[in-house]
């Protein structure tokens, strides 16, 4: 017997976004779903318009697993995880012996299936799949002020600074072509 798709099931417990008053709360599944969207989206963006050669469905994949040991730690919230070097080093460690044991987990016949995706992949596919992250949590911030969560204001101007620094053409292309998108209502979208 094998835990590890029960304990992937309580991803829908664990919420994100702790210390703040959120109007919509939300849960690493969902957020883990739209990550893999977006990190699809920015590899087949990167492969169709500038020449790139990364497998999207891989990427995506991955991006499902992305905060998978937080079933374990829960959602350590950002300005915490990286209050100081120390503590950034220390939850690295942390999410790395929980993606550990999770993948201890698997039957031993699934377990070399499983470590890419567990690990998140080579340098690019990660660094792919933290920009989809960090334009997730841009979209989370922009849903909220939208809603008239003032909480959220701070967040949506030092997370567009982050990701205006980001020189990667495929995060500029979904900024500029599909992140507006995100501030209209349903009535503006139709």
């Amino acid at each position: 017997m094998s835990n590890f798709f029960a304990f992937m099931s309580r991803m829908k417990y664990i919420e994100r976004w702790g210390l703040m008053r959120s109007v919509q709360v939300e849960n690493i599944q969902e957020h883990s779903l739209q990550v893999a969207m977006i990190a699809h989206a920015l590899a087949v963006i990167s492969n169709t318009l500038y020449g790139g050669t990364l497998n999207a469905d891989s990427i995506a994949v991955k991006a499902m697993y992305h905060e998978a040991s937080e079933v374990i730690t829960g959602d350590l919230a950002t300005p915490i995880k990286y209050f100081n070097p120390e503590i950034k080093l220390a939850y690295k460690q942390i999410e790395k012996v929980a993606t550990e044991k999770l993948h201890d987990m698997l039957p031993p016949q699934l377990q070399d299936a499983f470590a890419d995706i567990m690990n998140g992949g080579d340098r690019e596919e990660h660094n792919i799949i933290k920009y989809a992250d960090r334009i997730c949590a841009y979209l989370k911030c922009v849903e909220e002020t939208g809603a008239g969560n003032g909480e959220f204001s701070k967040a949506l101007k030092s997370i567009k600074e982050d990701i205006d620094e980001i020189t990667a053409p495929e995060v500029k292309y979904f900024m500029n072509v599909f992140a507006p998108s995100f501030a209209l209502t349903l009535d503006e979208l139709g």
